[in-house]
């Protein structure tokens, strides 16, 4: 069993205000969530308009496709043109 965790630093341009970053976040949060079946949630920045950080957990049988798996959601985020990834960490216990 592999359990895999992924801290992801972004940047949010073109954000004026807290509300617009947390609509931002609910959608990608959601789905993250729903596509991957992994757990997320904002763990920094929260008071700081354009800024957030995302803690992401997931497990699964064996670390190689933990890895895999976080991998994907990285991408996925990455995608995203509402935000942009300054800084990423991923672990796997």
């Amino acid at each position: 069993m592999a359990i895999g965790i992924l801290t992801v630093t972004l940047r949010l341009p073109g954000i004026h205000s807290l509300k617009e970053k947390r609509a931002v976040l609910k959608s990608l949060i959601a789905r993250l969530r729903q596509k991957f079946n992994i757990s997320v949630a904002e763990v920094g920045d929260q008071d700081k308009w354009q800024s957030a950080v995302l803690g992401i957990a997931g497990i699964s049988g064996s670390s190689a496709l933990m890895h895999r798996s976080l991998e994907q959601v990285l991408n996925y985020i990455e995608q995203n043109p509402d935000v942009l990834v300054t800084k990423t960490d991923m672990e796997i216990l």
